[in-house]
C-alpha cells in the first residue's frame, strides 16, 4: 500500500510540474514582444499583455494596431492580426515603410502620445527584470 501511495504522489507531482511548465510557456509567448530578427538587444524586450492592454485602452478593433497598407495607403477595415510585424517590416526601412524597430516604436509610442496615456520613454517599456 505504501509503495502505491509513493508512486501516486510521484505521478501527481510530475503531472503538476508538466502542467505548470506548459501553462507558463504559453503565457510567456503572449507577454513579451519578442522578435528574433533583431538579434542581440541593447535593452530587454518589452513586457506586453495584449488582452489587458486592449481592455484598459478600450481597443476593440484589431486594425487599430494591426494595420494593412497597399500601395502606401491604409486599407480601412482590413486587419493583419494573424501576422507579426516582421512579416511585413524588414529591419531596414523600405521607401515609406518604416523598418521593424521604428514600426514597433511608432505604432506604440505615437498612440501613447496622442492619448496622453501609456509609457513613452525607453526605460518605461524596456524594463530590466
Amino acid at each position: 500500500m505504501r509503495h502505491k501511495l509513493h508512486r501516486y504522489i510521484i505521478f501527481c507531482s510530475v503531472v503538476l510540474c508538466v502542467t505548470l511548465c506548459s501553462v507558463s510557456a504559453f503565457a510567456q509567448e503572449d507577454t513579451y514582444l519578442k522578435v528574433d530578427a533583431f538579434g542581440s538587444l541593447e535593452r530587454p524586450v518589452s513586457m506586453f499583455d495584449h488582452d489587458a492592454h486592449n481592455e484598459k485602452a478600450m481597443i476593440e478593433d484589431c486594425a487599430e494596431c494591426h494595420h494593412v497598407y497597399e500601395n502606401g495607403k491604409l486599407v480601412e477595415g482590413e486587419s493583419s492580426e494573424d501576422r507579426g510585424c516582421a512579416d511585413c517590416h524588414t529591419l531596414k526601412a523600405q521607401g515609406n515603410q518604416p523598418g521593424l524597430r521604428m514600426a514597433y516604436h511608432k505604432q506604440c509610442k505615437s498612440c501613447h502620445v496622442e492619448k496622453k496615456k501609456g509609457p513613452v520613454a525607453c526605460g518605461e517599456c524596456h524594463v530590466k527584470r
